[in-house]
């Protein structure tokens, strides 16, 4: 069970957790999507308002899709998705 009771969760669609999803939308909230795949959390963004938005990859379509963070998502995970790019740059860094 997912609560929706945290800031941010009436339009949540990934687990607090783990922050995985399952691709339901073709648009937001339409729920039309006939794919129905695991959607991979792949990173996070920060939108212009300064709020955290996760970004998910379908793992059978490839689909990206953005969702807002709820206030009860797992900061040990966002910031682990946060510092990903950080760790694994794609040159190296003695240069």
């Amino acid at each position: 069970m997912v609560s929706n009771l945290a800031t941010g969760t009436g339009h949540r669609n990934h687990c607090p957790t783990c922050l995985w999803s399952k691709h339901v939308d073709m648009s937001a909230g339409d729920r039309h999507s006939s794919c129905q795949g695991k959607m991979e959390p792949i990173s996070v963004w920060v939108k212009s308002n300064a709020e955290w938005a996760l970004v998910h990859r379908c793992t059978s379509c490839g689909t990206l899709k953005s969702n807002r963070i709820a206030g009860d998502d797992n900061e040990f995970a966002l910031m682990s998705l946060a510092a990903r790019a950080m760790a694994m740059p794609p040159f190296p860094l003695d240069r």
